[in-house]
């Protein structure tokens, strides 16, 4: 396997990744419905900021420790609260009174993108997962081209999450005219239970990973 085959495969990997449902997707939807389209490309580089130190960690050898049973209990809990946390401040939004403002200013409350697209990535602890397994032994394989092979690796998996993360902001926000205050209290709504489902999961998983580790 060349190194393009490498970046294509990876770029491949990076899309399949990508458009599974989940909190970063949720949180992309709701930015962009706030802050307009350029949300979905600072939240992919907050993404690819963590995705870029968990790549260095793993090339160096410390990818096995995401797979102790201790450290994903850790994650899922930590993880979890965190999202109850965005799910809250997102639900509380859809029944406060809301005007619509798509102007692009960035006056939403909240954390900026890129810094949502930080803490959402790293409070996922399936995410860590992905990475510790397929993740780490795609990466392996491009590690046989050295760093080359490494960075060909990153750069085809963060490319992909930047064109679909920046496809649903465009996409969302150029369908801003449909969403009225009635709609756009629904979609928040929608994607507050959302978190808070996955919250819950996360939280039960990582309990489970903890008492695993305790037998």
């Amino acid at each position: 396997m060349g190194l393009a085959a490498i970046f294509m495969t990876s770029m491949l990997m990076g899309f399949f990744g990508a458009i599974v449902p989940g909190p970063l997707l949720t949180v992309t939807i709701n930015e962009s419905l706030r802050r307009g389209a350029k949300a979905g490309p600072q939240i992919a580089s907050g993404h690819a900021l963590v995705e870029l130190a968990l790549v260095v960690a793993i090339f160096y050898g410390l990818g096995t420790y995401i797979t102790w049973p201790v450290v994903k209990g850790t994650i899922g809990i930590v993880g979890g609260l965190f999202l109850f946390w965005m799910a809250y401040g997102i639900l509380k939004e859809s029944f406060n009174s809301v005007v619509l403002d798509f102007s692009g200013e960035t006056t939403a409350k909240g954390l900026r993108p890129w810094v949502s697209g930080i803490t959402v990535t790293a409070s996922n602890p399936y995410w860590f997962l992905w990475w510790a397994t397929a993740g780490a032994g795609s990466l392996m394989l491009a590690a046989n081209y050295g760093i080359i092979g490494a960075i060909c690796f990153y750069l085809g998996h963060i490319i992909a999450d930047y064109i679909w993360f920046t496809f649903v902001a465009f996409t969302v926000a150029r369908g801003k005219k449909l969403f009225t205050p009635l709609v756009y209290r629904f979609v928040l709504g929608v994607c507050g239970l959302f978190l808070v489902g996955l919250a819950g999961y996360f939280v039960y998983s990582g309990a489970g990973f903890l008492m695993s580790f305790r037998a």
